[in-house]
């Protein structure tokens, strides 16, 4: 593993554990074996170093809500694919999907807010876009796809984060998400 890897690891871990702002540069350089200079030469501060994670997690994943929500057909299928893809996300990266919540609870005026903010823009845009192509097969939406993709996000990390501290994420997470969306579904269609 290169140096700046080692950097970004340390980091998300650091951010992750003690928050952005208390997690100091001099830490994450120690932990990752290299000087600071080391750090400024790939990432340029702290906050570039918050961007080059952001920008390599929150890629990976609006490219799977892509992919897998464009193969599915109606909006059923589209729900159940986008929460199966931040279900294994969550799996898959879950120090860094609880900071991308975490960051999203900072103060407005928080660097690190600042920051991440335009990756929960793309992230929103991309379920929203979901209840948009929808539309014509919920008549009840009458414009309203930013409150159902609002609502339904908040089902989702909410499920997430329950049964990952219940310990019933990893064993029963796929049934039960399937069951969360059935049930979103039903609020939907009634």
């Amino acid at each position: 593993m290169d140096n700046r890897e080692k950097i970004l690891q340390c980091a998300e871990e650091l951010f992750y554990s003690r928050g952005y702002d208390a997690a100091g540069v001099q830490e994450i350089v120690e932990m990752a074996g290299v000087t600071k200079p080391t750090l400024y030469y790939y990432f340029g501060s702290k906050r570039g170093l918050l961007e080059a994670i952001l920008e390599a997690k929150s890629g990976k994943l609006h490219r799977s809500i892509a992919r897998e929500t464009g193969k599915a057909g109606d909006v059923r299928g589209k729900l159940h694919a986008l929460a199966g893809v931040l279900c294994r996300f969550f799996l898959e990266e879950r120090k860094f999907y609880m900071l991308l919540m975490a960051l999203f609870y900072s103060a407005r005026e928080n660097e690190a807010y600042q920051t991440v903010q335009p990756y929960l823009v793309e992230f929103y845009c991309s379920v929203r876009q979901v209840f948009e192509q929808a539309a014509f097969e919920l008549g009840n939406m009458r414009g309203r796809q930013e409150q159902f993709a609002i609502s339904f996000i908040g089902a989702v990390h909410q499920y997430l984060v329950f049964a990952w501290d219940k310990g019933t994420l990893e064993d029963k997470g796929t049934e039960q998400m399937e069951e969360l969306v059935n049930q979103y579904l039903y609020g939907i269609f009634s």
